[in-house]
């Protein structure tokens, strides 16, 4: 548990964790507005190499100005704890939507919308997501859709693709999961190139948000297993199920 303050923040709670540190409510005494603190763990944030890139990417998303990406304010750093301080985005994630049930065509159709420019925006700017997925899609109760944690997987990343820390979601997720989990839950939603450790670019989202809006339209994830690797393997060598689609989909979506 972090201390009460962190230098201006006051933290007043925990509300998630992932591979990559743990999130916490907090107020901004400054400028009087509560902000999400993200925890760098202690592993990372003592690796000078690792931190000052994460600080050269930091700054770049900083500067993804799009109203469907929650925004990073800032790297700080307070009573030992490295920390990013992160817009607080109200509501449920799109995965805790899912869990109730598959989301009407006429429903999802905008939220899967509302995703695509935020995306298609950051790849403009040369920014590619790299974990996007129901966990990493807010939406608030005004039915505002935001894109969380954009670019982050780059930024916790190591210079070796082989890395197994790059399979940990630095998603902030509803509780505190197993490492297995937190990686299981990424893998359903990697590209193949992703799965098979290479390099990636910008048709890893595209891919991940195909599997993103399959999900919403059946309540079901497009690639699954018991374990990391039967999903990796469902990854590489399977075809989603379409007939679990909607009879109603239009057929571009489909395709």
């Amino acid at each position: 548990m972090p201390p009460k303050q962190l230098g201006n923040y006051e933290v007043l709670e925990k509300i998630g964790a992932g591979g990559m540190g743990e999130v916490y409510r907090a107020r901004d005494a400054r400028l009087g507005r509560e902000v999400a603190l993200k925890l760098l763990p202690e592993h990372f944030a003592d690796d000078a190499d690792r931190l000052a890139r994460f600080e050269r990417e930091a700054r770049l998303l900083a500067a993804l100005n799009h109203p469907g990406i929650g925004a990073i304010y800032g790297l700080e750093q307070a009573e030992g704890q490295r920390f990013l301080v992160l817009e607080l985005v109200p509501g449920d994630d799109l995965a805790t939507r899912i869990s109730r049930g598959a989301i009407a065509l006429d429903e999802a159709l905008p939220i899967a919308r509302d995703i695509a420019e935020a995306v298609e925006f950051a790849h403009e700017q040369g920014v590619v997501h790299r974990d996007l997925k129901p966990a990493n899609v807010k939406i608030t109760p005004e039915g505002r859709v935001k894109v969380l944690d954009f670019g982050l997987a780059k930024a916790f990343e190591s210079d070796d693709p082989r890395d197994p820390r790059l399979s940990q979601s630095p998603t902030l997720l509803a509780s505190s999961p197993t490492i297995a989990g937190v990686i299981l839950g990424t893998a359903a939603y990697m590209s193949p190139e992703q799965a098979r450790g290479k390099n990636v670019d910008k048709r890893a989202d595209v891919f991940a948000f195909g599997c993103l809006l399959y999900e919403m339209l059946t309540g079901h994830q497009a690639f699954a297993g018991d374990t990391i690797s039967d999903t990796l393997a469902a990854v590489l060598k399977t075809q989603p199920d379409m007939s679990r689609l909607p009879a109603e989909t239009p057929r571009t979506i489909r395709d």
